[in-house]
C-alpha cells in the first residue's frame, strides 16, 4: 500500500512539474493567453469588449466639441473648469445621475449614455482622491503644444 501511495504522490508531483514547465514555455513564447485564457482574464459578460469601448469613448472626449478652439485653450475641458473651482466631484455625480436616468428614455437604450456614466464615475474616483491627490496644472495648460 505504501508503494502505491508513493507512486501516486510521484505522479502528482510529475504532473505539477510538467504543468509548471508548460506554463513557463507558453509564457516565454507569448502563447499563454491562447493556451490558458482563464489565468489572465476571468471575463464572462463581454467585459473585455466593454473595456475596449470605454477606452475608445474616453479617448474621443479629449478631442470633443467641448474643448476650446483657440491655441491656448484647446486642451481645456469643462471638467477642468469645475476642478479649478472645487466643483468636479459634484459635477461628476450630477452627470452620473443625468446620463443614468436618461438611459432607456431619451434615445432609447443608447450605449453612449452608459459609457458617459462609466466615464464620469471614473472621473469621480479621480477627483475624490481614490488614486491619490489629483495633480495640479502648471497654469500653462497648453505649454507643450506648437
Amino acid at each position: 500500500m505504501e508503494k502505491i501511495k508513493q507512486k501516486v504522490l510521484l505522479m502528482i508531483f510529475y504532473l505539477h512539474m510538467v504543468n509548471a514547465w508548460s506554463l513557463a514555455y507558453d509564457t516565454l513564447n507569448g502563447t499563454l493567453d491562447k493556451e490558458y485564457p482563464i489565468l489572465n482574464h476571468q471575463f464572462k459578460y463581454h467585459e473585455e469588449e466593454i473595456l475596449k469601448d470605454i477606452e475608445e469613448y474616453i479617448s474621443s472626449t479629449y478631442n470633443g466639441h467641448y474643448t476650446g478652439s483657440k491655441h491656448e485653450y484647446r486642451k481645456v475641458q469643462t471638467i477642468d473648469l469645475m476642478a479649478s473651482r472645487d466643483l468636479a466631484p459634484h459635477f461628476c455625480q450630477a452627470n452620473i445621475l443625468k446620463y443614468g436616468s436618461r438611459y432607456g428614455s431619451k434615445n432609447g437604450k443608447d450605449k453612449k449614455d452608459l459609457l458617459k456614466v462609466i466615464h464620469y464615475a471614473m472621473l469621480l474616483l479621480h477627483f475624490d482622491d481614490h488614486y491619490g491627490k489629483p495633480s495640479m496644472t502648471s497654469g500653462n495648460i497648453d505649454h507643450f503644444m506648437p
